[in-house]
């Protein structure tokens, strides 16, 4: 129950996100629901570890509330053993986690951002407004003045269309007193039934005096059908995301990394072979004289003074020709490098997320069971509470590492393990405590620990 919860409230969120990409596009009912069904796979991995959180401290609460614990502890069974059960499914349900991070969360990646991709690349839904110059149909501009709607289709007055299809300007300009539009049932083309306009063409014939003939018709009714194919949800090929980090499991991180490692150190190697090449005085000096003879002068200094006026110039605008070259190579091998480097990052932090994810829930039970069992409350109150803060503890240190481990601040494993390790510690000390029956939440304990100090002085 709180796992529904959780990925209820967490997709809630993800509705109001995105929302304005799903607004006013004419999406069917089906298209919205696979984009929150994949969606939903990828909030898993927060929704889990948070309803493992309250759901244990809502049992153990209960038990505590209602001395079951105590009743246990009087027939000599502790409180380890009575979490032994719970510990035994809570570990099943990280290691499927661990296989749904692997196999599921990958694949719906891929249908998530291909199809969100297709939805902020499609048209706003097809509606034409009184007084706004409508350009959403390829090849087309629609105004009119008032919209009047009808059974048998909306009532248009004071049409204007350009035609822009031979995308020559405006030489196409069709106006009408009024007409009748209506969608087609399958929604592939619109008819407008134009009454009372007159239709302008202006040619063009290449001529040079620039003189253009101009044709102009009248007519009583004349119908254009316009194609609206372009308003159809066109769905791109899912093989152009799968390259992308967050579409690959453990074998295809690897093998990734392994194949961007030996680019960079090719392209390193390359990019070093360049420039030693090309940084060569004595190559600069020969292209200048051929005369020279390098073994009469001990430096490189003498050298240059032995040359003409003329020749010196020469070789140094030569030499800073050949500096700003490998300045601009320099350059561009240092974004390339930078692009691959920042590649292997993802792709470290991807592999340490499928683990992290699993383990999560390991130390929310260690956490919620023994906070129940000391806070003894159930219900959806205090431990709804508790769950917040440790959970967005939990999300802050999760967040923090990982955007330090992609900034290079720290290591990639020491961003994504950053919150287990500090949470970890929390879980064993909430179980010591609460096997050996510690009032951590008792107030009237503190203050009667403070009253004992003062009653000594």
């Amino acid at each position: 129950m709180t796992f529904f919860i959780a990925l209820f409230v967490l997709l809630m969120q993800f509705i109001w996100l995105y929302i304005d990409d799903m607004l006013g596009k004419g999406l069917e009912w089906y298209t919205i629901a696979e984009l929150l069904i994949f969606a939903s796979a990828n909030l898993v991995p927060l929704a889990l570890p948070l309803s493992i959180l309250l759901a244990s401290l809502m049992t153990f609460g209960n038990l505590g509330e209602h001395f079951e614990l105590v009743s246990f502890k009087a027939a000599g069974i502790s409180l380890q053993k009575v979490m032994q059960p719970l510990i035994i499914m809570v570990t099943i349900i990280s290691i499927c986690a661990f296989f749904f991070a692997n196999n599921v969360i990958p694949v719906a990646n891929l249908k998530f951002y291909s199809l969100l991709h297709d939805i902020r690349s499609q048209k706003p839904a097809f509606n034409i407004l009184p007084d706004v110059f409508y350009n959403e149909i390829d090849g087309y501009v629609i105004r009119v003045k008032k919209k009047i709607p009808r059974e048998d289709g909306d009532l248009l007055k004071d049409v204007m269309i350009y035609d822009h299809v031979e995308n020559q300007g405006n030489r196409h300009l069709t106006v009408a007193d009024s007409a009748i539009m209506k969608i087609s049932d399958d929604k592939t083309y619109f008819s407008i039934r134009l009454f009372h306009g007159i239709d302008y063409q202006e040619k063009y014939e290449g001529r040079r005096d620039k003189v253009y003939p101009l044709s102009r018709f009248a007519f009583k009714e004349y119908e254009m059908r316009i194609d609206m194919s372009g308003f159809k949800l066109n769905r791109t090929d899912e093989e152009l995301f799968k390259e992308d980090y967050r579409m690959l499991n453990l074998e295809q991180l690897s093998n990734k990394t392994d194949t961007l490692t030996k680019y960079y150190e090719i392209r390193t190697e390359e990019f070093f072979n360049t420039i030693s090449k090309n940084y060569l005085k004595k190559d600069t000096l020969l292209r200048v004289d051929n005369n020279v003879n390098y073994v009469e002068y001990k430096s490189i200094g003498e050298l240059i003074k032995s040359l003409k006026k003329e020749n010196i110039n020469q070789a140094y605008n030569l030499a800073l020709n050949n500096a700003r070259t490998n300045k601009g190579r320099a350059s561009a091998a240092m974004v390339e490098m930078d692009y691959q480097q920042e590649s292997l990052l993802n792709i470290e932090v991807e592999w340490h997320r499928k683990f992290t994810f699993s383990i999560a829930c390991i130390i929310m039970f260690f956490i919620g069971a023994p906070l129940g069992a000391i806070v003894r409350k159930g219900g959806l109150g205090m431990p709804v509470v508790i769950s917040v803060i440790f959970f967005l503890l939990f999300w802050i240190l999760s967040i923090s590492g990982e955007k330090m481990a992609k900034e290079m601040v720290i290591e990639p494993y020491q961003g994504m393990w950053l919150a287990t390790a500090v949470l970890f510690p929390l879980g064993i000390f909430f179980t010591y405590k609460a096997t050996t029956d510690s009032a951590m939440f008792n107030i009237e304990s503190y203050f009667g620990f403070i009253k004992k100090l003062f009653k000594k002085k």
